[in-house]
């Protein structure tokens, strides 16, 4: 039995890819880029490899909202970048809504391959870009051509959603919280998209999200893991971490609509997946396919 398809009116299915990351804290300097550099028993940079289309010579453009990255940032992306195969890494810092106007930083995502949307704060992200010529040219590249790939880390994964957490409590038990959302860029149409999720503790906070909105899924990646979605739907697992999603469709009896701040909640039927590296879920079906049961990874 497979799960739920949501019936909506005809979709445009897009051509480009999209690769969200969950983040990384294996660093020492918090200004730092969320680039991993050690993983374990997997390949290095396997996450970031997701980013690099099937052929070389290709170039990347890091896009930033607010002030400029520090230098030594720059310089990290850069090495990291190189060592999986990029020629070359361009930067956009954006700081306003003026700035996502201007023609430089529009031609800019015109000739770019890849484009990587790095950490911060994803309300910012949300509200510089949206509606914006920037966010028009890169709606246009991931809907038009096969070969553009949108990735975004921490918080500029997401952004990628269609209802996007600002903000929130997060508890060891499921307490009703001041749930701060808005609308992300809705390129995940039926989707709400946490990061950070396993270190951090946010299962609480993505879990009401998604009992206050059952049509959407919940995605929650963990850090140095990663969703590869292409047609808008179907998913790929990458990385060393752990991607959970939530699914309210089947929620039955909750006390969500009642329940005070900082109450107990309760939900009867929510359905929580956990996906490793290599296992596939398919957004619009709701369901796993294909998942790699008995597989030992190699070392």
């Amino acid at each position: 039995m497979t799960g739920p398809e949501i019936k909506r009116v005809k979709r445009i299915i897009p051509k480009g890819r999209l690769v969200i990351i969950g983040g990384a804290e294996d660093r020492n300097d918090n200004n730092l880029p969320e680039i991993i550099e050690k993983q374990s028993d997997f390949t290095r940079y396997d996450v970031l490899k997701q980013l690099l289309p099937n052929f070389r010579h290709k170039e990347i453009t890091v896009l930033s909202i607010g002030s400029s990255l520090p230098i030594r940032s720059v310089k990290l992306y850069r090495k990291v970048f190189r060592k999986i195969g990029f020629h070359a890494t361009k930067f956009v810092m954006i700081k306003d809504k003026g700035e996502a106007k201007k023609i430089k930083f529009i031609n800019r995502i015109q000739k770019t391959d890849v484009v990587y949307l790095s950490g911060g704060d994803q309300l910012k992200f949300s509200t510089v870009l949206a509606a914006s010529p920037v966010m028009d040219e890169l709606l246009r590249r991931y809907y038009d051509d096969k070969n553009f790939i949108l990735g975004g880390t921490s918080a500029g994964a997401m952004a990628m959603s269609n209802i996007m957490i600002a903000d929130g409590d997060v508890n060891e038990g499921l307490l009703k919280s001041e749930l701060q959302i808005y609308s992300g860029f809705g390129l995940l149409d039926n989707a709400i998209v946490d990061t950070h999720f396993i270190k951090r503790g946010r299962f609480g906070r993505l879990a009401q999200g998604v009992i206050t909105n059952p049509g959407q899924l919940g995605i929650g990646l963990g850090e140095d893991s990663a969703l590869v979605i292409t047609k808008g739907q179907l998913c790929t697992t990458w990385g060393s971490g752990t991607v959970v999603i939530i699914d309210g469709w089947e929620i039955g009896q909750t006390n969500i609509a009642d329940a005070k701040e900082d109450c107990p909640v309760y939900a009867e039927r929510l359905i929580v997946h956990f996906l490793t590296r290599g296992c596939r879920f398919d957004l619009k079906r709701r369901v796993l396919s294909k998942p790699p049961i008995g597989h030992r990874q190699s070392k």
